[in-house]
């Protein structure tokens, strides 16, 4: 039976079986390696070291990789809700009848917002006027005369 305090070594298929016996690609299958470049885990044993050191220029063994820092930081704290501190000088709403106290209706904007307003209008209007101006301009100047066109001859004659 493996008990989980067994170390385990990582191996590496680092270069390909072409050109090399029958016998020693099976020992690569044999780990469980099935692409280049792949990495298994495999328990330490002597078993698994003669494996690996039978074919040392088809495997090599990886030094394991540190877990990263972050993986030991909790993503978040829940802290519990702190209770408010209820006070008695609060005097409750009196409900008359079975209706609520109405809701405060609402006031007119503040003066500064209409302002604010009016002057985002007038900018609007600024710009549409010069942009019809730009328009306007490019309108009053005459296309010139095309080659072979009529107009063009009757202007050469």
């Amino acid at each position: 039976m493996l008990d989980k305090t067994h170390r385990m070594i990582r191996i590496k298929w680092v270069r390909s079986g072409i050109g090399f016996t029958y016998r020693q690609k099976t020992i690569v299958r044999s780990l469980g390696l099935m692409r280049l470049n792949q990495v298994v885990l495999r328990v330490d044993t002597p078993q698994n070291r003669g494996i690996v050191a039978a074919v040392p220029h088809l495997l090599e063994i990886v030094p394991g990789t540190p877990a990263p820092a972050w993986t030991s930081i909790p993503e978040c704290t829940v802290h519990p809700p702190e209770a408010a501190p209820v006070s008695a000088e609060a005097p409750s709403p009196e409900v008359e009848g079975n209706t609520l106290p109405s809701e405060p209706t609402a006031t007119e904007p503040a003066a500064e917002t209409v302002k604010s307003a009016d002057a985002g209008k007038a900018k609007k209007v600024k710009a549409n006027k010069e942009k019809s101006g730009a328009a306007e301009s490019k309108s009053e100047k005459k296309p010139a005369a095309k080659k072979g066109s009529k107009t063009a001859k009757a202007t050469k004659k």
